[in-house]
C-alpha cells in the first residue's frame, strides 16, 4: 500500500521552537514529505495553533512525540512524580488535538535511561501501575480523538519496556481505540529476534512508525530487510505514515541522549532526503 512519509524535526533540532518548525516546514514539504513530526520536549515549547496554521498551508500533517525527561514516571515513583507526568501527557494529548496529529508517541512510562532491575513479579506487579497510572491519560486521549502511542526502548534506555511482547502485555486490557504502540525499527532491531514477526503480533494496535537505519542514519543505509518489514505492517493492517527519527550531533543535549557521536550522513538534510527517496523507490518496487 501507499504510504504517507514524515521526518522529525529532531534530525534538525532539539528543542523544537516557533521560529525552527517555521524555517523547516517548507523545505520538507519541498522536499515531498506529507507529516512532519512535531516532538514536545516542555509544554510551550511551541504553539500548536501556529503549527497547524503553517502545516495547514503547507499541505503537511502532523504526528507529535512525547518526552519522558528526567522526572517524567508513572511507575516505581511517588504519587507527586505521576501526577505531574499525567498532567504533561495529558498536555501533549491537547497539543497533538490542536495541531491534527493523530497520535502521540513515546515511552509513557519511565524517564528515558532509567533502569532496574525486577523480578517476574516486579515486572507484572509494574504492568498493572502502568495501567493505572495511563489509564486517565487515554481517557483524556480518547475524548480528544487521540491514541497515545506507548514505544518500546532498547535495553539500554529502559529496563521495564523492551519488546512488542512486553508493550502489549504492558498495556493489558486499555483500550487499543486510545492507546496502541509506536513501533520504531531502531529500538526493534535490537531488542526482536524477528522484526516483521514482531510487527505482525503487534496486528491490531499498531497507532505509529518511526523509521530509520540501525544506526540512525537514513533507512536503507543499512542491513535492515525494508521490504520484510513493510510486508509485515501491511499483513497487520497498518496505513499510517512511517516518520523517520534520527537526531542531530550538533546539539549536545540531544547528542548524548541519543549516543549520536559521529556524523549519520553527510548532512543531517541527507537523512531526510536519502531516507525518503529509498522508501518512496521501494513502495514503487513492491507494487511492481
Amino acid at each position: 500500500m501507499s504510504r504517507k512519509l514524515g521526518v522529525n524535526t529532531w534530525v534538525w533540532t532539539s528543542p523544537l521552537t516557533d521560529a525552527a518548525l517555521g524555517e523547516l516546514a517548507p523545505r520538507v514539504k519541498e522536499w515531498g514529505f506529507d507529516v512532519l513530526e512535531l516532538p514536545l520536549e516542555n509544554l510551550g515549547d511551541w504553539d500548536p495553533a501556529a503549527a497547524r496554521r503553517l502545516l495547514d498551508g503547507l499541505g503537511l500533517a502532523a504526528s507529535v512525540c512525547l518526552v519522558m525527561a528526567p522526572g517524567r514516571d508513572l511507575v516505581a515513583t511517588d504519587a507527586g512524580t505521576v501526577r505531574r507526568t499525567q498532567d504533561y501527557l495529558r498536555g501533549v494529548v491537547d497539543a497533538a488535538h490542536a495541531v491534527g496529529a493523530p497520535a502521540v508517541g513515546g515511552p509513557a512510562y519511565a524517564t528515558t535511561g532509567r533502569t532496574w532491575r525486577m523480578t517476574d513479579e516486579e515486572r507484572a506487579a509494574a504492568y498493572l501501575e502502568l495501567q493505572e497510572g495511563l489509564a486517565p491519560v487515554v481517557e483524556h486521549a480518547m475524548s480528544a480523538g487521540v491514541t497515545v502511542a506507548v514505544e518500546p526502548l532498547n535495553r539500554y534506555e529502559t529496563s521495564l519496556v523492551n519488546t512488542v511482547d512486553q508493550a502489549l502485555e504492558a498495556l493489558g486490557d486499555l483500550p487499543a481505540a486510545g492507546c496502541g504502540l509506536l513501533l520504531d525499527v531502531y529500538h526493534m532491531n535490537i531488542e526482536e529476534q524477528d522484526v516483521a514477526a514482531a510487527v505482525r503480533r503487534a496486528a491490531g494496535r499498531i497507532a505509529h512508525v518511526q523509521v530509520c537505519a540501525n544506526d540512525r542514519g537514513a533507512p536503507g543505509a543499512d542491513h535492515l530487510d525494508w521490504p520484510a518489514i513493510l510486508r509485515a505492517l501491511d499483513e497487520a493492517g497498518y496505513a499510517g505514515p512511517l516518520c523517520i527519527e534520527s537526531f542531530t550531533a550538533e546539539n549536545a543535549s540531544i547528542a548524548t541522549a541519543a549516543s549520536i557521536w559521529r556524523r549519520l550522513a553527510v548532512t543531517q538534510d541527507a537523512i531526510a532526503t536519502d531516507g525518503l527517496k529509498f522508501l518512496r523507490d521501494l513502495e514503487v518496487s513492491d507494487s511492481a
